[in-house]
């Protein structure tokens, strides 16, 4: 897999195996062995058809995209990403793409060169000649076209866009999708660094007093799994401060974490009019979710039929195809003693909706109920 490049965030490429032609013999193998031992954080293999989109002679953005992502996903979640390597590999078909977090693959897609993918937003009608494929980031049914359709696509209603465009959504929903995986040590002692400046005395009271590192990181780990931006490190290591001398799990501390950030959360999720759209649970049902609280040696969870969790998600699913209908954002709201562990019985089924509580909600939000979690799962 020749190394076409590394993007640092300042759109500067690594040079591959060709530049090493100039190094000592001795030490050009010792670095190339270091180099396969290395597990890059994030990389993105191109199949040979794909080359062109790294290549700025033929037009190529690839790596100006990826800085630009970068700079993105720093600015919306307070995380710095690792540089993110491209390599082709002649293993994969000419239009394919594979995105490898730690040297595993998470997704693929194919990408077609001077053509445009055209997605039907959920309003149009008739349908448009090429080749049917879905859209990779979010799998929406979508359509490979020609540019002479391009014009025509959008008159219709379509929403249509370039092949790099295609790929930079990709990359980026994979980005945020993974980011707790993606933020180490390294980067928390960065982010511990730079809050000293605002924050010196609760970093001296906090770390390694009362937590270690790597418990900071665990936390950080927790919010950015479910989205939530960790760049008011400051509020985070404030709220650590207040409850960490009596509390100690992990999970336990990220909720009041949660509760400090409820303006950043609320922030997320609110529509224009500073409106929620929530899904609750009916009475009985919250009631049978906490009974079903287990805890043993792996940690607390709910433990209930499985017929029962199909039916819970085949009534979450009506709710959420009815705000899509409404093209509103939903979320699921619950108490805070059973958030995270509704959060975790769904989120196999539906990892990109929001489970939150009462008090991450922000006093000035106002809240609209799609409905509740009927008692009737319990049948």
């Amino acid at each position: 897999l020749p190394i076409l490049g590394s993007v640092t965030g300042t759109g500067e490429m690594a040079q591959g195996a060709g530049a090493s032609e100039e190094r000592d013999e001795g030490k050009g193998d010792s670095e190339e062995v270091e180099r396969v031992l290395y597990v890059d954080p994030m990389e993105i293999e191109l199949g040979y058809g794909l080359i062109p989109l790294v290549d700025p002679s033929q037009g190529g953005d690839l790596l100006n995209r990826i800085t630009m992502i970068r700079r993105q996903v720093a600015s919306d979640l307070g995380l710095l990403v690792p540089p993110i390597r491209i390599r082709d590999n002649m293993a994969l078909e000419s239009n394919d793409y594979v995105i490898k977090i730690k040297g595993i693959e998470v997704s693929s897609g194919s990408l077609h060169l001077d053509s445009f993918l055209a997605m039907n937003p959920g309003n149009v009608e008739g349908d448009l000649p090429g080749i049917k494929t879905h859209e990779p980031a979010f799998g929406l049914p979508a359509v490979w076209i020609s540019q002479a359709q391009k014009e025509n696509a959008e008159m219709m209603g379509y929403t249509v866009v370039d092949t790099l465009s295609v790929l930079a959504t990709h990359l980026t929903e994979e980005v945020h999708s993974h980011a707790h995986e993606l933020i180490n040590r390294q980067e928390v002692q960065r982010l511990v660094d730079n809050a000293k400046t605002f924050a010196s005395a609760v970093i001296e009271e906090l770390i390694p007093n009362i937590l270690t590192l790597g418990q900071v990181l665990k936390v950080l780990q927790n919010l950015l799994k479910e989205r939530i931006p960790i760049r008011d490190i400051v509020t985070i290591l404030e709220t650590l401060a207040d409850y960490a001398t009596t509390v100690k799990e992990s999970e336990v501390l990220t909720e009041y974490v949660r509760q400090g950030l409820a303006r950043t959360i609320s922030k997320q999720y609110q529509d224009e009019e500073k409106t929620i759209f929530v899904i609750t649970l009916d009475s009985k049902v919250d009631q049978m979710l906490s009974e079903s609280l287990i805890k043993d040696e792996f940690g607390q969870r709910i433990v209930i039929r499985p017929a029962t969790v199909r039916k819970i998600l085949d009534e979450v699913n009506g709710f959420v195809e009815q705000a899509s209908q409404k093209g509103v954002q939903v979320v699921i709201l619950t108490s805070s003693s059973l958030r995270l562990y509704l959060r975790q019985l769904i989120e196999r089924s539906l990892p990109r909706l929001p489970v939150l509580s009462f008090n991450e909600i922000a006093s000035n939000i106002r809240i609209e109920s799609l409905g509740a979690i009927s008692s009737e799962v319990l049948m």
